[in-house]
């Protein structure tokens, strides 16, 4: 498996911090099961969090607080100081990654999808703890086109199985879209299989287009 987008560094540091909700931490934690690269940078960031920590006095973070630990990072593998990586999870035989199991079982075959529009289904995911976020997912047929649209707030999606592409490049599975509100895409699946992804969201998807702005409430994303 090649993951080639990843998750946003300002993800990483809230999910180290507990400062994520249970939607969007159970993704994070699916992705960095998938990405070896991610538990690096994730154990980079711990580390160099707990050295500042010991260092200084007990203080509110500045508002600099991000960039300064991103230059400490920098700087760290800049001079070539050992790092060391989160060890690989045990492989799974299922085609569900460990943390998502609780949610959605131990097999893709196994969900119970909802279809919501042609070539679209969906399964919506049950939360343990309350929260305004959204948690589904989506099995999109291959060729079928995802009407332009943008986000009401940040949004992660992981690709489970098949790909899509976009205005960003190629997901396939194990990559992320960690995005905000200032992405505008219109995804389109691979021809072959399906795209099955999971998707935490803070607000519901702008569509930009009437037809499907009307639609929306029957889709339910």
């Amino acid at each position: 498996m090649t993951i080639l987008h990843h998750l946003d560094q300002n993800t990483l540091l809230r999910h180290a911090s507990g400062d994520l909700d249970e939607a969007f931490s159970a993704i994070v934690s699916a992705h960095l099961a998938m990405c070896e690269a991610c538990r690096r940078d994730l154990r980079i960031a711990e580390d160099v969090g707990g050295h500042l920590l010991e260092d200084g006095d007990t203080v509110p973070l500045a508002d600099d607080a991000l960039a300064r630990i991103m230059r400490c990072i920098d700087e760290r593998e800049g001079a070539g100081e050992p790092i060391r990586a989160a060890q690989a999870p045990r492989a799974e035989t299922q085609d569900v990654p460990a943390p998502l199991q609780r949610y959605i079982g131990s097999s893709l075959a196994d969900v119970p999808w909802k279809t919501v529009a042609p070539g679209v289904r969906r399964h919506k995911i049950a939360l343990t703890t309350p929260t305004r976020s959204a948690f589904y997912m989506l099995k999109i047929e291959p060729g079928k086109a995802v009407p332009e649209h943008g986000h009401g707030g940040a949004e992660i999606t992981l690709i489970l199985s098949g790909a899509y592409r976009d205005e960003l490049g190629r997901f396939g599975p194990g990559d992320v879209a960690d995005l905000d509100e200032h992405v505008e895409h219109q995804p389109k699946v691979d021809p072959g299989e399906p795209c099955i992804c999971i998707v935490a969201t803070e607000a519901p998807t702008r569509f930009k287009g009437l037809f499907s702005r009307l639609l929306q409430p029957l889709v339910g994303i």
